[in-house]
C-alpha cells in the first residue's frame, strides 16, 4: 500500500492494494468503427488488420511515439452486417494506453500534483482529437474511427454531474443537511480476484471488504454476479460463461473517502499478477 495520502497520489503512480491487487495508471478510450463506403458496410471487418493499423498510427503519427501491446487493444465486430443500416457501426472496442512515463519527464521530481493532473488530461484530449475521425483503409475497404473517453474515466465529468444532481435534482426539497454521493459501483471484474484462495472461486465479502476498506470505513457492501455487463446481442462472439465476473457496490461512511477512492479508480486498471483489467467504475447518486 502506498504511504502517500490518497489525495496526494499522482495520476501516473501505481497504487498497491490488498490481496495482491494493484491499481495501474492508464488512459482508456472507447472506439467505434463506421463504414466510409457502402462496400465496407457489409464486409466483415478484419480485426487483426484494424489492430495493426491503429497500433502503427499510435507509434508513428503522434508527438510522442506510443507502443501499445496487442492485448491492450480490443476490437469486437458486429454480426449480421447485411441487416444493419448503412450508417451503423461495424465494430467497437477499447484501447488502454499504459505507457505514461513520459509525463514524468520534467526535471522536478516533486512536480505539483495539479500540474501533473492537467498534463495528463491535456494529453488525453490530444490523443482523442488526433484519433477521432481518422479514416482507415484496410486493403480497399474504408472505415472511419470515432474515439471518446468513457464516462467512468471522466472524474471531473462525474463530479460535475453529481454536484448538479444534488443542487437541482431535489427541486428545493432536502432530506436534511448537505447531500453528497457516497457509493461506488465497480463492474465486470473477475470473481476469482475477490475470492478466498483455496476456498472458493466465488467473490468473498470478507476479501472485498478488506480491499475497499483501504480507502475508508465502509457502511454497506454488496457483491453479485455480473454476467450481463458489456454483453451486446449484436456482437459477433461466443456466449459468456456464468459466474466469471462480479459487480461490487461499495457505500462509504464519509464522502471524502468516496471522493478519493473514485478519483483513484478513474484512470487506473485493476491488476493482479501482471493481468490487467480495464474495469468500469461509476458512482451512486442515491
Amino acid at each position: 500500500m502506498s504511504i502517500r495520502p490518497f489525495d496526494k497520489l499522482p495520476p501516473t503512480e501505481t497504487l498497491e492494494i490488498e490481496n495482491g491487487l494493484s491499481l495501474v495508471p492508464r488512459v482508456k478510450l472507447i472506439l467505434t468503427v463506421y463504414p466510409s463506403i457502402s462496400s465496407s458496410a457489409t464486409k466483415p471487418i478484419d480485426e487483426w488488420k484494424l489492430k495493426r493499423a491503429l497500433i502503427d498510427f499510435l507509434k508513428t503519427s503522434l508527438s510522442v511515439s506510443i507502443t501499445v501491446p496487442e492485448e491492450d487493444l480490443e476490437i469486437r465486430r458486429y454480426k449480421d452486417l447485411k441487416k444493419r443500416k448503412r450508417d451503423d457501426p461495424v465494430a467497437h472496442g477499447t484501447l488502454c494506453i499504459r505507457d505514461l512515463g513520459f509525463l514524468n519527464s520534467g526535471k522536478d521530481k516533486d512536480e505539483d500534483l495539479k500540474v501533473l493532473e492537467k498534463k495528463l488530461l491535456d494529453w488525453r484530449k490530444y490523443i482523442v482529437e488526433n484519433m477521432d475521425g481518422i479514416e482507415l483503409n484496410l486493403e480497399g475497404f474504408k472505415y472511419k474511427l470515432s474515439v471518446a473517453v468513457p464516462e467512468s474515466d471522466d472524474f471531473e465529468g462525474m463530479k460535475k454531474a453529481w454536484e448538479e444532481f444534488y443542487a437541482f435534482g431535489s427541486r428545493g426539497y432536502s432530506r436534511g443537511g448537505r447531500q453528497e454521493p457516497d457509493t461506488i459501483i465497480v463492474r465486470g471484474v473477475p470473481s476469482r480476484w475477490f475470492a478466498e484462495p483455496r476456498v472458493s472461486s466465488k467473490p468473498s465479502l470478507l476479501v472485498t471488504h478488506t480491499i475497499f476498506s483501504a480507502f475508508g470505513k465502509i457502511r454497506n457492501l454488496n457483491v453479485a454476479e455480473d454476467d450481463d455487463h458489456g454483453k451486446d446481442a449484436d456482437e459477433d462472439g461466443g456466449d459468456i460463461i456464468s459466474g466469471l465476473h462480479c459487480k461490487i457496490v461499495v457505500q462509504y461512511e464519509k464522502h471524502g473517502d468516496f471522493y478519493n477512492a473514485l478519483k483513484i479508480l478513474c484512470g487506473r486498471s485493476l491488476q493482479k499478477m501482471q493481468h490487467h483489467l480495464c474495469q468500469n467504475v461509476s458512482k451512486g447518486l442515491d
